[in-house]
C-alpha cells in the first residue's frame, strides 16, 4: 500500500510539474486594424474534485486509505498545507472518520494528529497527541510543535497561564528552541 502511495504522489508530482499555466507569447501581427485579445483570468491552482464518498458511508480502514490517499494528493496540488483546502480537508474528514469509528485505533489517531498538525490545526493537533499518550519520537517533535504554536499564540494575547501550560507540556514531549524562548519570555 505504501508503494502505491509513493508511485501515486510521483506520479502526480510529475504531472503537476509538467501543467504550464501561462499564456502563450503573443505574435505581433501586421494588421492596421487595432489588434484584440482577451485573456483569462490567471489562477494560481486547479480547483481539485470534491470527495466522492462521503465518510461516513465507508469503513475506518477505507477512510484511513482514502486520508492518505488525499494526503498524497493535497501534498502535490497545494504549497501550504491547510484544513481550508479542499483534499486536506478531505484527508482530516476522513481520518477523523477512521479515528472515531475505531478509537482504539492507534495508528488512526496517530495519523489524526499528524494532519491536524501538518494542516495547522493546533488545538486539536495538541489534545489529539496529548490523547495518544506515549508517544515515539516522531510524534514527539509533531506534538512539541503544536504546543509551541499554541503557548507562542497564548503568549500573544497575554495569557501567561496558558502559555505556561503548552510549553512545560512541550517541553515535556520534546524540547525546541521555541518552547525555549518562550519560556524566556514568560520568566
Amino acid at each position: 500500500m505504501k508503494k502505491i502511495l509513493m508511485l501515486t504522489a510521483f506520479a502526480l508530482t510529475g504531472l503537476a510539474g509538467a501543467q504550464d499555466t501561462t499564456p502563450a507569447p503573443e505574435t505581433p501581427t501586421t494588421e492596421t486594424a487595432p489588434a484584440t485579445t482577451e485573456t483569462a483570468p490567471a489562477t494560481t491552482e486547479a480547483a481539485p474534485a470534491a470527495p466522492a464518498a462521503a465518510p461516513s458511508t465507508m469503513s475506518a480502514g477505507e477512510n484511513y486509505s482514502k486520508a492518505q490517499e488525499f494526503a498524497v494528493q493535497a501534498d502535490v496540488a497545494y504549497p501550504v498545507p491547510f484544513y481550508d483546502r479542499t483534499l486536506w480537508k478531505a484527508a482530516v474528514d476522513h481520518s477523523y472518520a477512521a479515528a472515531s469509528m475505531e478509537a482504539s485505533n492507534r495508528d488512526y489517531n496517530a495519523y489524526l494528529a499528524q494532519l491536524y498538525t501538518k494542516t495547522q490545526w493546533w488545538i486539536n493537533a495538541y489534545n489529539a497527541w496529548d490523547k495518544l499518550g506515549e508517544l515515539n519520537d516522531t510524534e514527539k517533535t509533531w506534538a512539541s510543535l503544536s504546543a509551541a504554536k499554541l503557548a507562542y499564540l497564548a503568549l500573544q494575547r497575554g495569557d501567561n497561564a496558558a502559555a505556561k501550560t503548552y510549553v512545560d507540556k512541550g517541553m515535556g514531549w520534546a524540547d525546541s528552541a521555541s518552547l525555549q524562548a518562550i519560556m524566556k519570555r514568560l520568566q
